[in-house]
This record gives structure tokens, C-alpha cells and sequence, in this order.
């Protein structure tokens, strides 16, 4: 079975081609392409690239398409993107102007290449469907809560390979199944004792921080939007509600201009007045700019806020994880969000994580209560699985 994944931007499509043969998982093909123009041709053309390559003869090889979509309106979980689908995700395209107009438009150009190939969504928000109500509910009217406001959480995909790659490694063989099979079965499997808790810490352009207990996540830092949590690169992260109507008033803007800038200028690279990418921002620190400081001093803040909120709530945890970009490259922000933790059991092996880069390791001493680990996430594969329990299954 050879499953596609298609990855689609506002300008760009990326894309995995996994094969599932004989119970194997095998990554055969991957390949993208940046400031897409025309998506009809950007479609045509991956599928160019793929026969080129032998890894599908045409697209009748291909078993489904599986997209990695963000959120959509009364929707979730892992579907079958059929028209009442695209509906649901439109309804939402405000809420994720970056994400959901382009994938609706990729989608059903996919589908117009090749009518009766599967098309597949594991919506962001998926991961969060079995999160208890009280983590996720904002108190907000009751008629606010029926139109949709309400915590939907994101980088499900990365948050879901973290659960589950994370139970393997510590040994917890029955949590791992517990979330391969999280979908189809509604998190009703029971898990064993001891409870297994695990943060994981999805940091990078975008970045996220979710509480795990026994593979399911109980709450997560992104709220009803992408917007929203941590500091993201270019996006302002949590923010007090009547900040909008005051800046509105004070700065003589139109809300959507002070929608733009919350979206386009504000985050690390609003504070560091530098850059959206953080190395740039971190060399910049190093040179001395105190607002490049600041905009770090910020975002380990934040990061070191949401883990410790969902330690407490679950009580500690066996695992904090990192992964992304930042988590898995950056040590010095790794070691910043774990400094002075030594009285709640996490103590950091500076020499490890010195020379830990993009490899799935343990960063943690060896008698620190709670393991400290990078693990590369990988959204595309988990997507590709999904995809194809459902095709199966279904």
C-alpha cells in the first residue's frame, strides 16, 4: 500500500510518498516546491516527479492521498475529505487564513487529477477530540461555545508521534498501541498501571506545548486558533481580549490591519524588532541587542509556563520532550527552560545536551526523575499511518 502525503502551503507543496508493503514502513519518495504559482501545475508535476523516480508507475498506484489539514468547523479526527468536509474547513478559513484556503484549494485539485483516489485529512485539532472538556472549554457564553470558541489545539500529528515514540523508549510497549490505535477506537482502550505522563514540547516557528497522560492529551497551549499560546515566530501567541479593542481605539487602525500585525509583526520577531527566525534573533542576542534578549527571555517564559502547567496537573511527569526545529537544535533554549528544575526532579546533563542536534536521544542525568529527551518528530508518517487505518478500517 502506497500511501502520498501532501503538505501545502500558501505558496509551497511538499510531499512524502510511504510504502506500507509487506508490514514494512518505507519512506520511497520525497520532494517539494517553494513559491508555488500555479498549484494545478505544482500537483502535475510532484506526480512527474514520482514516475521519474519509480516509485509509482501513475497514480492508480497510489492508495490514498492523506493531508495534513489544520481545523475545520464541527469536524475532526481523521476523514475522508469529501465535500461536506471542505465545507466544515471553510466555514473556519478565518481562523487559519495561512492554512485552511490553501489546502482546500491543493485538495480538490488533487482530486480533479485523480478522481477515485482516497483523499485523506488528519485534522491538527484530532489529538484533542478525547481532552478532558474542562481543559479545553473557555468560559465564554454558552451561545460563544455552541458557535465553535472553545480550545481545538494544534501540531496534533507531532504532539500524537511524540506520544507514542515516547512510550516505546521508555519501555511502555502499551501506551505506543494505545495511541497507534487512538482514532479508531476513541480512547476507550484502558491503560495499564503506573499512569505514563509526558510533556512534550513542540517548539519552532510554531510551537506548542501538550500534556500526555497514558497517550492521551489532556490540554494543550494553542487555544481555538493558531494564533495563540507561546510566541511564535511571527504571530503574538496568548493574548488579553481587550488588547485588540484598545489598540484599535489608541492607534487609529482598522481591526484587520491590527489583525495583520498581531499575525505578520508581532511574536519574536514583534519583540526582537530582528527577524521570525530565531537564530537570527539568538545571534543577535549574542551581539548584545537587548530586545533580541528579550524576545528569548519571552518565549522560554512562556515555554516554561505551559510545562509547568500540565506538570501540575498531571501530578509530574515520567518525560519532557522536545522536538521541531528550536526543540531538537537549539540546546541553549533547552537548557534556559530547564534550569533551576532540580527540586521537581528534572536535572539537565549539560555535556548531552550541548552536543545533542536533531537526534533522538536522552539529554537528562541518569538519576533525574524525570527524562529529558529529543525526539525528531515526524507529522508525515503519522499521517500516512493514519491514513491508512482508515482505508482499511473503513
Amino acid at each position: 500500500m502506497k500511501i502520498l502525503v501532501a503538505n501545502i502551503g500558501s505558496t509551497s507543496l511538499k510531499w512524502r510518498l510511504f510504502d506500507f508493503s509487506n508490514g514494512a514502513e518505507r519512506l520511497l519518495h520525497k520532494g517539494g516546491f517553494e513559491r508555488v504559482a500555479d498549484y494545478s501545475k505544482a500537483v502535475d508535476d510532484c506526480l512527474a516527479q514520482l514516475r521519474a523516480a519509480g516509485a509509482i508507475a501513475n497514480e492508480r498506484d497510489l492508495a490514498g492521498v492523506g493531508f495534513k489539514t489544520v481545523l475545520a468547523k464541527n469536524l475532526t479526527g481523521c476523514v475522508r475529505l469529501d465535500e461536506r468536509a471542505l465545507g466544515a474547513m471553510a466555514a473556519f478559513n478565518g481562523l487559519a487564513p495561512a492554512h485552511n484556503p490553501p489546502y482546500i484549494t491543493g485538495i480538490r485539485l488533487f482530486g480533479k487529477r485523480m478522481p477515485g483516489i482516497p483523499l485523506i485529512g488528519l485534522f491538527e485539532t484530532a489529538f484533542y477530540q478525547f481532552a478532558p472538556e474542562a481543559m479545553m472549554r473557555y468560559a465564554v457564553p454558552q451561545a460563544w461555545h455552541a458557535i465553535g470558541i472553545q480550545r481545538w489545539g494544534f501540531h496534533g500529528a507531532s504532539h500524537k508521534f511524540i506520544a507514542e515514540r515516547s512510550a516505546e523508549l521508555l519501555e511502555r510497549n502499551d501506551i505506543a498501541e494505545r495511541v497507534r490505535n487512538l482514532y479508531l477506537d476513541g480512547g476507550k482502550t484502558p491503560a495499564k498501571a503506573p499512569a505514563l505522563r509526558v510533556i512534550s514540547c513542540h517548539l519552532g516557528g510554531s510551537s506548542s506545548v501538550t500534556g500526555i497522560c497514558n497517550g492521551v492529551a489532556i490540554g494543550t497551549s494553542m487555544g481555538m486558533s493558531p494564533q495563540s499560546g507561546l510566541p511564535q515566530n511571527n504571530r503574538v501567541g496568548d493574548l488579553d481580549a481587550e488588547a485588540l479593542p484598545y489598540a484599535v481605539k489608541t492607534l487609529g487602525i482598522t481591526i484587520e490591519e491590527a489583525q495583520r500585525q498581531l499575525s505578520k509583526e508581532s511574536g519574536l520577531k514583534g519583540i526582537s524588532g530582528v527577524s521570525n527566525d530565531i537564530r537570527d534573533v539568538a545571534t543577535a542576542a549574542e551581539q548584545g541587542n537587548v530586545n533580541a534578549r528579550l524576545a528569548l527571555d519571552v518565549f522560554v517564559a512562556s515555554a516554561r509556563h505551559w510545562i509547568g502547567a500540565y506538570f501540575f496537573e498531571m501530578g509530574g511527569a515520567e518525560a519532557i520532550v522536545f522536538t521541531a526545529g528550536i526543540g531538537e537544535n537549539q540546546a541553549e533554549l533547552r537548557a534556559a527552560i530547564c534550569a533551576g528544575l532540580e527540586g521537581l526532579g528534572i536535572e539537565l546533563d549539560s555535556t548531552l545536551n550541548a552536543s545533542t542536534r536533531a537526534t533522538e536521544t536522552v539529554i537528562s542525568k541518569s538519576d533525574s526523575r524525570v527524562k529529558l529527551m529529543v525526539i525528531p518528530t515526524n507529522e508525515e508518517l503519522v499521517v500516512a499511518r493514519e491514513t491508512k487505518r482508515l482505508l482499511e478500517n473503513n
